[in-house]
């Protein structure tokens, strides 16, 4: 590989090498930063406030808090929610407040990953935040309303970043190859692309880690050729590098989920291992594990709901090292239960309807009657009260008049649920379970 006298030993990675530095750089996010959109009207008038992006990983986040603090030129701290403490907030806090003598326009304090900020961690950001020692931005791969304390999240704009386009990942790679001081000085044919975008999965990141990769393993070589083959051969030869940092935290878990529905308790503890070894958030995978229990194991075991609950919030207790007991415990139970999606695909379908159906009117019967009006019309009428009948129940209508007759569950084949068919079909003939 000829590099022109390049030498590449002490420069930094392509991903920061190619971290823009204005948002006219930057790639993706435009329903946030394209002309006239919300972010970019609110940094262009210099009035920001505090702030929460969501997203997965390597969409631009912390490069989009970078852009903003450059822009307009504020004093900028980071602070990695995985290695800071309550300490580090009080000290940049203090910070903040004895430089406001003297710089008028208010620091910008950016969280990677905020979500792992404990409850006592955030609360200590709150006071700051409200009074306006600094302009907080966020960072976070998971949900903030289940992250986030709602008093921080009440006084936080959260913006949602999507994982990069096809558009957008042509755009990266044009700019490495013909921007990179190191690239540019290679021949690089790009066949196909296809395999570079699976394994990048709209990750920034990623795609540039990649292309990097395939160029270290090519040097000596005039021409770097890059196609679907040799993109998945060096991977293989180079995952240690490729998963660095864990960037795949997605991959992993994705395993791990699939594993357990599919009913692998060996694999399923592997992948368990991996992320446990990687550093993992406990909670993240708990929280896999309770949609897990409802999604792919339902009411063919409702117990795994329960289970895997106690699991998260004995983790949420405990910590390591004696969670890895708890996550191993729980990982096998799941798996080896047996599986229903019923509740989840009948969600699904009451969704489905109705979004097509609007608003159906709730029969009369069914209504509540407070009001002597309410009764006069009609409300409550002929409604059959299930617990005076035998067995507690009687047939009646419980639908609005035009979904008549419609099954949205279809119960399960498994011990649980054949139970449930049971009972319905002697009670239900109009659902012909």
């Amino acid at each position: 590989m000829n590099t022109s006298g390049n030498s590449t030993v002490n420069l930094p990675p392509l991903p920061e090498r190619m971290r823009p530095e204005s948002l006219d750089d930057y790639v993706g996010q435009e329903h946030l930063v394209g002309k006239g959109c919300v972010l970019r009207k609110m940094i262009e008038s210099g009035n920001i406030s505090s702030f929460i992006l969501w997203g997965p990983p390597g969409v631009g986040k912390t490069t989009l808090a970078k852009i903003i603090a450059k822009q307009l030129d504020r004093p900028f701290h980071i602070l990695s929610a995985v290695t800071s403490g309550v300490k580090d907030v009080r000290e940049i806090i203090e910070k903040s407040r004895s430089n406001s003598l003297f710089n008028k326009s208010r620091p910008i304090l950016f969280i990677d990953e905020i979500h792992r900020f404990s409850k006592s961690q955030q609360d200590a950001l709150l006071g700051a935040v409200e009074d306006g020692t600094f302009i907080l931005i966020g960072a976070t791969t998971e949900n903030p309303s289940f992250e986030v304390i709602s008093p921080l999240l009440s006084r936080c704009q959260v913006y949602v970043l999507k994982s990069l386009d096809k558009n957008s990942l042509d755009l990266l790679l044009e700019k490495a190859i013909k921007n990179d001081p190191v690239l540019k000085n290679i021949k690089i044919d790009i066949v196909e692309r296809e395999a570079l975008y699976r394994y990048s999965g709209g990750d920034a990141r990623k795609l540039l880690n990649i292309l990097e990769i395939i160029v270290k393993t090519n040097e000596g070589n005039n021409i770097v050729t890059v196609d679907n083959n040799v993109v998945t051969e060096k991977l293989q030869e180079n995952i240690a590098l490729y998963d660095k940092n864990g960037e795949q935290h997605y991959d992993v878990i994705s395993a791990f989920i699939k594993s357990i529905r599919g009913s692998d308790p060996n694999a399923a503890v592997y992948w368990l291992a991996r992320m446990l070894a990687g550093g993992e958030d406990l909670l993240f995978i708990a929280r896999r594990m309770v949609i897990l229990a409802s999604e792919d194991i339902g009411l063919a075991n409702p117990n795994a709901l329960l289970l895997a609950n106690a699991c998260f919030e004995s983790v949420n207790k405990i910590g390591m090292p004696e969670s890895r007991i708890i996550l191993s415990e729980t990982a096998i139970y799941l798996a080896t239960s047996p599986k229903s999606n019923s509740a989840y695909m009948a969600i699904n379908a009451a969704l489905r309807e109705v979004e097509k159906g609007g608003n159906c009117p709730v029969p009369l019967h069914l209504r509540n009657a407070p009001t002597a009006l309410m009764k006069e019309l009609g409300y409550s009428d002929n409604y059959k009260y299930a617990h005076d009948y035998n067995n507690n129940f009687v047939e009646q209508e419980f639908l609005p008049e035009s979904l008549e007759g419609q099954r949205f569950y279809d119960p399960g084949d498994n011990k649980h649920e054949s139970e449930i068919r049971k009972r319905l079909t002697s009670q239900w003939k109009k659902y012909n379970y």
